[in-house]
């Protein structure tokens, strides 16, 4: 980060197909989450505060496949992935499979301090409970709007990287699953290496995608081998969605780097992301990279 304490955010919705008709709606989401986020920047709050109040908003947001918005497995239910990650002591909290929490983002923040990297199931549900953390009935995560269009929903995890005034950086995910799954599966998401990374010395990234490739192609390591070799956000961000090419599959990448700069990629018809810094005036909200491409390098 530079002398002048710069701040940034970036988040997304999902890369998927989005119909027409909800463009708005997903610029809208994001752009609110993103505001969310830089709100706590702003007046000097950490970049894990930062990517959690962002998050919450996607999470409750149901036209985002994440917390309120979450999909069914093939028995009905939900299971919900979320992961954190915090890039000075590389500290990571990440949850899958949990049914009975509003917000799994929270989960994944409350575990950073802790021993465990990941909770499932249960397991997950009763560490939110001891650290305070409100558990609800399954069923009220499923929205009138989720069950009419969950079919659409199929890649549409939401993410956000933040660096603060410090230059400390964090990386966050959450996710509603696939529709009509296989109970237990678990996607990249909460995985460290595949669905997020942060690295104060480097930068951060998380994902949206197809999860089986993600995890084969091991997309966020590849990031962060990319800025560590000196590539640009931009560049570290292409590279990764290019390595998709061995297994196939869509996804989206949004990376910031050490100096704060963006990177955006992907390969789906739309990408739903919002951006912001110290140097906007206000958020910046897109379906596709190519609406922000008058503030990104590359």
């Amino acid at each position: 980060m530079s002398e002048a304490a710069r701040w940034a955010i970036i988040v997304h919705g999902g890369a998927k197909t989005i119909d027409p008709a909800l463009h708005d709606r997903n610029r809208k989401g994001c752009a609110a989450a993103g505001r969310a986020g830089a709100d706590v920047l702003r007046v000097g709050g950490s970049a894990v505060a930062a990517a959690e109040a962002a998050v919450r908003v996607l999470e409750d947001d149901p036209v985002f496949n994440a917390g309120f918005g979450s999909v069914r497995t093939s028995d009905g239910t939900v299971e919900m992935d979320a992961a954190m990650m915090e890039g000075s002591s590389l500290a990571i909290g990440g949850v899958a499979g949990v049914r009975r929490v509003r917000n799994p983002i929270g989960v994944a923040r409350a575990m950073l301090p802790d021993q465990p990297v990941l909770l499932a199931g249960e397991g997950a549900e009763r560490f939110a409970a001891a650290h305070g953390i409100a558990l609800v009935e399954p069923e009220t995560m499923l929205s009138r709007e989720t069950l009419a269009s969950e079919n659409s929903k199929a890649h549409d995890t939401v993410g956000c990287v933040a660096i603060d005034a410090t230059g400390a950086i964090a990386a966050a995910t959450s996710t509603g699953g696939l529709p009509g799954k296989h109970p237990g599966r678990i996607g990249d998401s909460p995985v460290p290496g595949a669905g997020l990374y942060a690295d104060d010395t480097l930068g951060g990234c998380a994902f949206s995608g197809d999860g089986e490739a993600i995890l084969r192609t091991m997309l966020a390591a590849h990031v962060m081998h990319a800025l560590e070799t000196g590539g640009t956000a931009h560049e570290a961000a292409e590279h990764a969605i290019a390595r998709l090419g061995r297994v196939g599959g869509e996804a989206g990448a949004i990376v910031v780097d050490r100096s704060g700069a963006f990177g955006i990629a992907h390969n789906s018809d739309h990408f739903a992301l919002a951006l912001h810094s110290s140097e906007l005036d206000a958020p910046r909200a897109a379906v596709h990279r190519d609406e922000l491409k008058d503030i990104l390098h590359g």
